[in-house]
């Protein structure tokens, strides 16, 4: 079951690009952007990856944390950190656990049998923890409403 505005979101600890411990509860206090994405190196996560990137100055400028989140290998998501000049942190939920317990998992992802990726989604999380907002498509090719997000954060 996902994730749903209103509740306290789950604390988790995944790996980031450099293989460090990052668990959400290292942001309490701030407002969290968690924008799940099916697989770094694919073109709508890429164009949204970007999108956010854009945009962290408005993140920035309102004291928002935003941490992309893939079940990639955090080698996979070094390479596209680097490639896409990504300023925030990717964490890597290589076991599925996070991805599973927020937003669920797409089976079989671009017709690949045994592959599966998160849901692309965005939440919202207030700095007392709780979910503000969620969008969860359960289509990989759509990209986030990103000023809802953008909305939600003010």
């Amino acid at each position: 079951m996902a994730v749903t505005v209103g509740q306290k979101a789950p604390d988790f600890t995944l790996v980031d690009t450099g293989r460090k411990h990052t668990s959400l509860s290292h942001f309490a206090g701030k407002k969290v952007v968690l924008a799940f994405y099916p697989g770094a190196f694919t073109g709508v996560c890429e164009k949204e990856m970007c999108t956010l990137r854009d945009s962290m100055a408005d993140f920035n400028s309102l004291n928002v944390q935003v941490l992309g989140i893939s079940v990639d290998s955090p080698f996979a998501n070094k390479g596209f950190a680097e490639k896409n000049k990504l300023t925030f942190p990717l964490l890597s939920d290589y076991t599925r656990y996070v991805s599973a317990q927020y937003c669920g998992l797409v089976n079989n992802f671009a017709n690949l049998v045994g592959l599966s990726t998160a849901n692309r989604s965005v939440f919202v999380i207030d700095a007392n923890g709780i979910v503000t907002y969620a969008w969860i498509s359960e289509n990989p090719g759509v990209e986030p409403p990103y000023e809802e997000v953008k909305k939600a954060i003010s």
